[in-house]
């Protein structure tokens, strides 16, 4: 299966409107890996992770709307 260029001549996932995952997936380990210590601190682990990818999603959604 080959990758057809569209209208524009990009291909594939390559155009600038398909970046908007980018800033998210950067923050979402990040915001994990500081959840993590603070479920040790709540001594719920699960709630940690869950709360530090929140802030992760939030942060990365908040720097994809700075970069427009």
């Amino acid at each position: 299966m080959t990758s057809e260029p569209d209208k524009r001549g990009q291909s594939g996932s390559e155009g600038p409107e398909n970046r908007r995952g980018s800033s998210i997936a950067i923050w979402i380990p990040i915001g994990v890996g500081l959840g993590i210590p603070l479920g040790l601190l709540l001594d719920n682990i699960a709630l940690g992770i869950a709360i530090g990818a929140a802030i992760g999603v939030a942060i990365g959604a908040a720097m994809e709307q700075r970069q427009k």
